[in-house]
């Protein structure tokens, strides 16, 4: 009985995926609490502005380091990434309003813990449908 082969590059490709994503959501969090505490923008308003400036971010460093091997031209790449995103985000807002503003969860904590799903959709989208590089 052999043991199951492990897809090395995969693993790496999704490590590489989590750290680009753990960092741009730490600069998320950080432009969700300057709008919120510091500017008083109203919670949905500055999830919406945080993770998408955050998401930019994201596609700049995701595409040199990440999904390396994409032939797709990086302008509808990004418009791909920004559409996968905007999916993203109205997940991160609904749930928002119902951990904030239903369940009375506090706005940081509420969005730590939506994040591990939505970076989860997120990722299986951009590797399988925009950038197509699974299996590569």
């Amino acid at each position: 009985m052999s043991l199951p082969r492990i897809d090395v590059h995969g693993m790496k490709r999704f490590v590489s995926y989590a750290s680009v994503g753990v960092s741009t959501f730490l600069f998320d969090l950080f432009l969700l609490f300057v709008l919120i505490d510091f500017f008083h923008v109203q919670h949905i308003l500055a999830t919406g502005m945080a993770f998408l400036i955050a998401v930019s971010f994201n596609f700049l460093i995701s595409r040199k380091v990440v999904f390396k091997g994409t032939e797709r031209p990086p302008g509808k790449s990004y418009v791909a990434f920004i559409l996968i995103a905007g999916m993203g985000l109205v997940f991160v807002t609904g749930l928002m309003y119902v951990a904030v503003d239903i369940l009375g969860i506090y706005y940081l904590l509420s969005r730590i813990l939506i994040a591990g799903v939505v970076g989860m959709w997120n990722y299986l989208l951009n590797l399988y449908v925009n950038f197509k590089v699974a299996g590569k």
